[in-house]
């Protein structure tokens, strides 16, 4: 993949107000291809906005580059980066109707009326909303505002989009569809987006990669399945989506199944590569990874919630221990009190080497 956007060795400290020191950005490396939607994702306070604001020059590195196509981004003031940003809040001139909203930065740069108009025309176009030129922002939906501002964002052709959440204002429907149009403009552009955002699903639905963070460091970066199917530790695997975690002791191995138990006594079988009897590990299987059935391990069902097409299901192990939560399309009539039995495919089992 070539690179558009090297980052090396980022680091950006803030004073707290008792004194301290705060690393927002604690040695950050990252590359970015062109073409590419990377997201960053992770918990309030992890970085992300702050790396987010580095790259477009709105925040200053206290030490560390940043390369964009070759070129040394650190010397450069935000207005000379080839970079643009979307914003949460829209930031849209309520005074101006949305032709001139998404021209402006053209007419400030002296670009003249008839190319002017033809290329607001064509941003429009592409985000879907021709012929709303003359109408003003109080006049559109959420969605119609968003549109425009990401319209005004590309119309200069910048090389890389900084996304800083902009659909958090947007109901559910409207953000769900705003996720795949996203996407589907990023690859019709070929811009390099960088999306900034603290929803999994967000991260999980338009990336072809998740940056995920905690604490000024990357936690793990990898495609949408790497990140949900291989978590690389703990704090990821419990990020990103709903999951079950299981501390257990391997006690036999028999051909590619390792036979494992929680303290408690509920029986895992997890791929055998690698495992030892006697060793500790964190077995983790998602709520989906489980199937009801005639075996496997047996409990009793404490509560179920109706999902429309699905059946979310919370299993108390007859053994003891933390609830198994449970997706199932066919747990009809497996209400609260039913006595269930959890089966799963060991190649399903991802493993953390530590317990």
């Amino acid at each position: 993949m070539t690179h558009l956007l090297e980052i090396r060795n980022a680091r950006r400290t803030f004073i707290t107000p008792e004194g301290g020191h705060l690393a927002a950005l604690d040695g950050i490396n990252l590359d970015v291809g062109a073409n590419e939607f990377v997201t960053l994702l992770g918990p309030s306070g992890c970085g992300k906005t702050t790396l987010l604001r580095a790259i477009s020059g709105f925040e200053t590195l206290d030490s560390g580059t940043m390369t964009l196509g070759g070129a040394d981004l650190t010397a450069l003031p935000p207005f000379r980066r080839p970079v643009n940003t979307v914003f949460q809040s829209y930031a849209l001139f309520g005074h101006m109707t949305v032709a001139r909203n998404v021209g402006y930065a053209l007419e400030v740069a002296g670009v003249g009326k008839a190319s002017r108009e033809a290329q607001v025309a064509e941003a429009l176009e592409k985000v879907g909303l021709a012929g709303m030129g003359a109408r003003r922002p109080s006049q559109l939906s959420g969605g119609q505002r968003q549109r425009v501002a990401l319209a005004r964002s590309i119309i200069a052709k910048p090389r890389l989009l900084l996304l800083d959440e902009p659909l958090s204002a947007l109901d559910r429907n409207l953000r769900q569809q705003m996720q795949l149009e996203l996407k589907t403009l990023q690859h019709a552009l070929g811009i390099a987006f960088i999306f900034v955002t603290h929803d999994q699903e967000e991260a999980l639905t338009m990336s072809d990669r998740i940056v995920v963070m905690r604490s000024g460091h990357i936690e793990q970066i990898g495609t949408p399945r790497e990140i949900y199917r291989h978590p690389k530790n703990r704090f990821v695997a419990e990020f990103i989506g709903e999951t079950n975690l299981f501390p257990v002791t391997i006690d036999r191995v028999d051909g590619e199944t390792a036979l494992a138990r929680t303290a408690e006594g509920v029986e895992m079988h997890l791929p055998s590569a690698g495992r030892k009897p006697g060793e500790q590990v964190t077995a983790i299987l998602r709520p989906a990874d489980f199937n009801l059935g005639p075996t496997g391990i047996p409990g009793t069902v404490t509560r179920a919630v109706y999902l429309g097409s699905d059946l979310y299901l919370f299993v108390q192990p007859q053994a003891g221990g933390p609830e198994i939560r449970v997706i199932s399309r066919d747990g009809a009539g497996f209400d609260e009190g039913a006595a269930v039995h959890l089966a799963h495919d060991p190649a399903r089992v991802h493993v953390l080497e530590a317990a």
